[in-house]
Formats: C-alpha cells, structure tokens, sequence
C-alpha cells in the first residue's frame, strides 16, 4: 500500500501548477458529456492566490515535494464548503482525493464546524457518487442556508453546459 501523501499548504511559485493541475482533470469531463467544462478555463492566479492567502488551499504532494492534487475551502452558511477538488490524471485513483477531503473534514473539525458542504455534478461517476461513499449526502432544497442557495444559482448560470447541480453535506 502507497504512503499517505503529504498534505500542505501550496506556496505562492506552485500556483501556476494547480492551474494545470485543474485543466488536465477537467478534460475527463468530455468523456461524458461536458465538453465545455474541459474547454472551460481554469483558475486564475490572482484567484487561487486569495485561497493560499487566506489558509484556504491545500496540496498533496509527491515525493519530489511538487503538488499533485489540491483542494479549495471557503465558509458558505457556517459550513467549510469544498469549493474545489482536483487531482492531476497521472495520479488519479490513488485516494489522494479523498485524503484532501479527509484533511478539510478533520480541519473543520477542529475549527468547531459542524459540517462540510460542497456542490457537485449529480450523475458524473467521480462527482456525487464519489463523494457519496466518503460520507457525503445529499442535502434537500429547503434546507439550503442563503449563501449555499445563492451559491448554486451562480454555477447554475456561470457553469456551462446543463448536467444537473447537486448540494451535498457531510456532517462531522
């Protein structure tokens, strides 16, 4: 069995390498169905920056100490919510992802939180169904809190294509 990866927060010069990371994930969208999400533009520098900045991006890394997977959290309705997961292809299938996930839940944990959201694609087999069988469920419109509803009706317009959206909750 492979070591845990090591989970750290990236430094400013790794910035441009989770831009890349996040562009060669997204082309597996194609495979099913979302092409413009594989065309869609990454991340910005600028964007990705305001994360590090604010101790709310991670990496794992390789043994060359070079990021190969990384997550993004912001707080949405009192809830850390994971506003982006993305694990470079060559490494994919590792549980690397779900370490990241880990990490987040274990820091929520410890800041007091009493759960972890994050939005997703419903029926693409890495998105709901993935975070499904790390604890995730679900979480019904009428529970949505205003920051989580109004968060959705942005990737609503702003994301392309028309696969469905889903809210999901992980309670800690």
């Amino acid at each position: 069995m492979a070591a845990r990866p090591v989970i750290r927060p990236p430094a400013p010069a790794e910035l441009g390498l989770l831009i890349e990371i996040e562009h060669r994930a997204n082309r597996a969208f194609a495979d099913h169905g979302l092409p413009e999400i594989a065309d869609d533009g990454s991340g910005t520098l600028e964007g990705l920056e305001a994360y590090r900045a604010t101790g709310r991006a991670r990496v794992a890394v390789d043994e060359r100490d070079l990021p190969i997977a990384y997550i993004l959290t912001a707080e949405v309705d009192a809830a850390v919510h994971i506003e982006q997961v993305s694990v470079d292809p060559a490494h994919a299938g590792r549980g690397i992802g779900a370490e990241l996930i880990e990490h987040v839940c274990d820091l929520a944990r410890a800041q007091g939180h009493a759960s972890v959201t994050l939005t997703t694609f419903r029926d693409i087999p890495w998105n709901a169904p993935y975070y499904a069988r790390l604890g995730f469920a679900e979480l019904a419109q009428d529970e949505w809190g205003p920051q989580l509803r109004a968060l959705i009706a942005h990737e609503r317009d702003a994301i392309p294509g028309d696969a469905p959206r889903v809210a999901m909750i992980r309670p800690l």
